[in-house]
Parts: C-alpha cells; sequence; structure tokens
C-alpha cells in the first residue's frame, strides 16, 4: 500500500516511531460516571455529579458544569469542528438556555473545534489563560506536533491536525488573575503548563473535583484503538502535541498535591476515589518514565515561551 501525504509531502506511513510512553493502570471499577443512570438520559451526556457531566465527542471530552433545568451554566472546553450540533442539543435538552460563558482549558483543534459555531450560536464570552490568548486570537499557531512519539495510529496522523492559528477575539476574555472561575462557584483555574504554555485545569476543594483538560488523561491517546474502546489508564498529556515535558511533570506533581478524589479529563473516562489518588502519585512519582517519550522532538528541546518557539508565528 502506498504511504499517504500528510502536508509538505510529509509520508506519514513512512515516519519512525521513537518511542511508546507507558501507562498507570485503572480498573474501571473507578470510574466516575455511572452507564446505567446515563442509559435513562436523551441528552447524550455522562454524569459526575449532580452539577457535572461531560459528552464524548469521538476523541475528546467536553464538560457541562451547571444543576439541569437552571440558567447558570458553563461549557468547558468545545471539542472537533463539527460538534456545535451535539453539543448544543445536549445543552438543550440539560438547559433550555444558552450557558454564561465557554472556558477553554487550552487551545488545540480537539479541545476549541466548535467554537466559531457555538459563539456565533450563543454569542457569549469565551475565558483562556492569557499565555493561551495567541493561539485563540490570531497571531501565533502552535508547534509542530511529534509524530514520532506515541507509538499509536493517532500519533502518526498528527501532522495531518489543525494547529492553528484560531480567532476567537471577539468573545476572547483572559481568566481572572485572582484564579477564580467565572460562573463557577467554589472552582479555582489552576495554571497546569507543559501541554502547551498556558493549558489551565479546574478545581473545586469541597468535593476534590479536578477538571484538568489534558494535563493528564485516562486513556492513550496516541492510539485510535484504545480511544475507540476507552479502557481506563493514566497518561500523562497526549504525547504528540506536548511542548514541554518538563513542565508537564511539574504540573502532574501539582495536581498530585491536591489528592482528587474525581477527576474528569479532556480524554478518557473519570475516575474517583483512592485508586485515582494513587495512580495520580505512581503517574507524578515516575513522570519521566511512564509518560516522557525516551527521545523526541521537545524531549530534549521544549518550545518554551523564553525563546519564542512556543508561538509558531504566521
Amino acid at each position: 500500500m502506498a504511504p499517504y501525504y500528510g502536508p509538505a509531502g510529509t509520508s506519514v506511513a513512512a515516519i519512525p516511531i521513537m518511542s511508546t510512553p507507558d501507562q498507570v493502570p485503572l480498573d474501571p471499577s473507578a470510574r466516575a460516571d455511572n452507564p446505567e443512570s446515563d442509559a435513562l438520559r436523551d441528552d447524550g451526556t455522562h454524569e459526575v455529579t449532580g452539577d457535572l457531566a461531560y459528552k464524548r465527542l469521538a476523541v475528546v471530552n467536553v464538560v457541562f458544569y451547571g444543576v439541569p433545568g437552571t440558567r447558570d451554566w458553563v461549557l468547558i472546553d468545545a471539542g472537533v469542528y463539527g460538534a456545535a450540533s451535539p453539543i448544543a442539543s445536549a445543552a438543550e435538552e440539560r438547559f433550555q438556555s444558552p450557558p454564561r460563558c465557554i472556558i477553554v482549558t487550552h487551545g488545540h483543534f480537539d479541545h476549541v473545534g466548535a467554537l466559531p459555531a457555538l459563539a456565533e450560536r450563543w454569542n457569549v464570552p469565551i475565558y483562556a489563560h492569557v499565555i493561551e490568548h495567541p493561539y485563540v486570537n490570531g497571531t501565533a499557531s502552535y508547534p509542530p506536533p511529534d509524530p514520532s512519539v506515541g507509538g499509536g495510529l493517532m500519533a502518526r496522523l498528527s501532522p495531518l491536525f489543525p494547529r492553528g492559528p484560531y480567532d476567537f477575539g471577539r468573545w476572547l476574555r483572559p481568566l481572572p488573575m485572582d484564579h477564580s472561575v467565572p460562573h463557577m462557584p467554589d472552582w479555582t483555574w489552576i495554571h497546569t503548563p507543559g501541554h502547551t504554555p498556558g493549558h489551565v485545569s479546574l478545581w473545586r476543594a469541597s468535593d476534590r473535583c479536578i477538571i484538568a483538560g489534558d494535563a493528564f488523561i485516562t486513556t492513550k491517546q496516541e492510539s485510535a484503538y484504545a480511544v475507540a474502546t476507552q479502557r481506563p489508564e493514566l497518561h500523562g498529556p497526549p504525547a504528540y502535541f506536548t511542548q514541554d515535558w518538563e513542565a508537564s511533570r511539574r504540573s502532574v506533581e501539582e495536581l498530585a498535591q491536591l489528592e482528587p478524589d474525581i477527576a474528569v479529563t479532556g480524554h478518557g473516562r473519570p475516575m474517583q476515589g483512592p485508586q485515582l489518588r494513587s495512580a495520580l502519585h505512581e503517574l507524578a512519582d515516575n513522570f519521566d518514565i511512564v509518560a516522557v517519550p525516551d527521545s523526541g522532538r521537545y524531549v530534549d528541546n521544549p518550545a518554551t515561551l523564553e525563546d519564542g518557539s512556543a508561538y509558531d508565528k504566521p
């Protein structure tokens, strides 16, 4: 079979796979959602707590915060291009109103793909960390992905994935400097760089719930098979798009120190309880072995703010 050629003649089939990140196993019994009760609803969401649910859209999750039937709700991330209709339909079924705002954990294509359509539809503010703004205000693209890491089809296809720039400037706002989260009382945002420089996670101390984005995930995102089966296992961030592994390690260490009881991640099932905490500590303690590839484009040469390589200017 002839190789498939990506941008600039890149042969996806010919890309060498240098290394495959490991994982920390998780038992399915530690899942934080309940498939039986979810099946009784028509909105296609999976409830994690009374005011927190997620919807899986192909390769990624979007999160709905708010008590069903109320108008005070927030969308966290916006999935891939073409996902606006299922997101809006689930929102209409769950809340019968537009959200107060949209929070973006980071601006990769699979987290902001439906934002243009949703922003036009709802006309609500979009909040992101100010460091992430160049990627979502039209001034910079993400650095090229590294298809040599991860060992799976998703990694090998990563040169074909969009990397911006995206422009949501009309609706874009910076997250508050006091770390509060707009329209999410009792939540705070935590700067968790590494996967991207302006990546954030959301934390609620009252029930020790973390919306982690891609700081860590619970499936092997590099593998199309793992993405399809959703077998639970704790991983570092998706390897092919991670720009700074040292910063990523520090972010995982910080989140592990919070001792979360519930984790909703950008990819994979939500997990909970002692097994989650144990696995997260194991990931943090052994991050260089479990998560960091043996070699790769950004392993020894991270894309950083300091040298300007984090922003690929048009």
